[in-house]
C-alpha cells in the first residue's frame, strides 16, 4: 500500500500544471455548487418569511356552495339551469368549538380567529377602498410577526384600545395620516366608525400596503353588524409549515370546513420556486460533472503517457488492483484538494455576500452557511471524482505488459 501511495504521489506531482488544472476544476465546481445551493435555501427561507407575513400556514373557512338542481332525474331537465353561488353566510358557526377541534391535531401550535371585510377609508373628502382584518392582536402578531413590519407606532397599542387601527404605509401616504390621527371607516353594511391610528406597517408589497389594515376583532364584527361569534376565517399555525398541505385533509375532517394550505393559496409563487430550484440544481450539478470530466481526461492522459511504467509495474508483480489503487489515489487526492479549496472559496464568497445590503423587505443578501449543503457538496464532489478516476484506473489495470514490451 505504501508503494502504491508513493507511485501515486509521484504521478501527482510530476506534472504539477495538469494537477493544478484538475484541482481548480473541482474547486470551482465545488464552490459554485455549495454557493448556489446555499443561495437556494436562503431564497426559499426569505420567500417563506415574506409569505407568512400575510398568509397563515393553514386557513380554515366556509367555502362557497353552488346551487344544485331540484330534480336529480337525469332524463328530465333541471329546474335550475344556471347554477350560482349561494352564500347564505360566510361565518364559521360555533367558531370556538371549531378552534378546539383544530387544536386537537398534534401538529397544530396556534389557532386564531379573523374577520375580513372590504371597506372605504375616509378622511375629509378623500375616500379610498381597502380591506380591514379584524384580529386578536397578540395572536395575530405571533402568527404573522406583524411587529417586525411596523415603521411607526406600536402594534401592541391595538390591544389597549378597540377603537384603534394599524394601517399600511400606502394607506397612510394616500390619506396623509400619522400616528394619533383619526380615520373614518365605512363598511358595506353602512356602519361608520372613527378609529385612531396607532401603528403604520410596511411589508414592501405595494398591493398590501395600499389597502390592508388591522383592527380589533370586536370592532370588525361591529362594522359588519354582527355579534361576537361572527368569524370569517380561522388561521392555523403548525410545527412544520413545509408539510402544511398534508394536514389540510385532517383539519377539514375535524372541523367540517374548508382547510387551505399556504402553498395552495400561493400556487403561482410555488411554481416559480420549483422552476428556480430546478434551474439552480441543474446548473450546479452540471458544473461538478464538467469538473469530473476534467479529472477523467487528465488521468486518461496520464495512463497513456505512463503506459510503459504500468507495464513494468505489472511485470514486476503488481496486480491489476494495485494499479487501480494507484490511479484512484491520484484521483481522490485531486478531489480532496479541490473539495477543501471549494469549501473555503464558497465560505469566503458567502461571507462577502452576507454583508451586502439589498434593501426592501429582503434586507441583506439572503444567504447563509448551510452545513447540510457543505456536507452534500463534499459527498457529491468525492463521488464524482471517484468515478472520474475509476474508469482510467480500470483501463490501466487491463494493460498487457507483454504486448507493450513487444511494441
Amino acid at each position: 500500500m505504501n508503494i502504491n501511495v508513493d507511485i501515486a504521489s509521484t504521478y501527482l506531482f510530476s506534472n504539477k500544471k495538469l494537477t493544478m488544472v484538475a484541482v481548480m476544476g473541482v474547486l470551482l465546481g465545488m464552490s459554485i455548487y455549495i454557493f448556489m445551493n446555499s443561495l437556494l435555501v436562503g431564497f426559499d427561507r426569505t420567500s417563506n418569511v415574506s409569505i407568512f407575513k400575510s398568509t397563515p400556514h393553514i386557513r380554515i373557512y366556509k367555502d362557497d356552495e353552488i346551487s344544485k338542481p331540484l330534480l336529480e332525474n337525469k332524463a328530465s331537465k333541471s329546474i335550475i339551469i344556471n347554477p350560482k353561488v349561494v352564500p347564505s353566510s360566510n361565518t364559521i358557526i360555533n367558531y370556538k368549538d371549531v378552534m378546539s377541534l383544530a387544536r386537537k391535531h398534534e401538529e397544530v401550535t396556534l389557532v386564531t380567529p379573523q374577520v375580513t371585510a372590504t371597506v372605504f377609508f375616509n378622511t375629509g373628502k378623500i375616500q379610498i377602498p381597502g380591506m380591514i382584518v379584524g384580529v386578536v392582536p397578540d395572536e395575530a402578531d405571533i402568527m404573522f410577526n406583524i411587529s417586525s413590519t411596523i415603521i411607526e407606532g406600536s402594534f401592541k397599542d391595538l390591544k389597549k384600545d378597540i377603537n384603534s387601527i394599524a394601517i399600511g404605509s400606502g394607506v397612510a401616504e394616500k390619506l396623509s395620516l400619522y400616528i394619533g390621527d383619526n380615520i373614518s371607516v365605512s363598511s358595506a353594511k353602512g356602519v361608520i366608525r372613527n378609529l385612531k391610528v396607532v401603528a403604520i406597517f410596511k411589508t414592501n408589497n405595494s398591493a398590501v400596503d395600499k389597502s390592508k389594515t388591522y383592527i380589533h376583532l370586536s370592532t370588525a364584527q361591529q362594522l359588519q353588524k354582527e355579534n361576537n361569534v361572527y368569524v370569517t376565517d380561522l388561521n392555523v399555525a403548525v410545527k412544520k409549515p413545509e408539510k402544511a398541505d398534508e394536514y389540510t385533509a385532517d383539519l377539514s375532517q375535524f372541523t367540517g370546513y374548508k382547510a387551505e394550505g399556504w402553498k395552495q393559496a400561493n400556487e403561482a409563487l410555488m411554481a416559480a420556486f420549483r422552476m428556480r430550484k430546478i434551474v439552480i440544481t441543474f446548473v450546479s450539478y452540471t458544473i461538478l460533472i464538467v469538473a469530473g470530466f476534467g479529472i477523467y481526461n487528465i488521468l486518461n492522459m496520464t495512463v497513456s503517457q505512463k503506459i510503459n511504467d504500468i507495464a513494468i509495474l505489472k511485470a514486476m508483480g503488481f496486480k491489476g488492483k494495485d494499479v487501480i489503487r494507484i490511479f484512484l489515489t491520484q484521483a481522490m487526492s485531486i478531489g480532496v484538494m479541490g473539495v477543501v479549496g471549494g469549501m473555503l472559496a464558497a465560505a469566503t464568497l458567502i461571507t462577502i455576500l452576507r454583508k451586502v445590503y439589498i434593501g426592501g423587505d429582503i434586507g441583506y443578501f439572503p444567504i447563509d452557511y448551510e452545513l447540510s449543503k457543505f456536507i452534500q457538496g463534499v459527498v457529491v464532489g468525492l463521488v464524482i471524482t471517484f468515478f472520474a478516476g475509476y474508469l482510467p484506473a480500470k483501463k490501466a489495470a487491463g494493460v498487457d505488459p507483454v504486448s507493450i514490451f513487444r511494441k
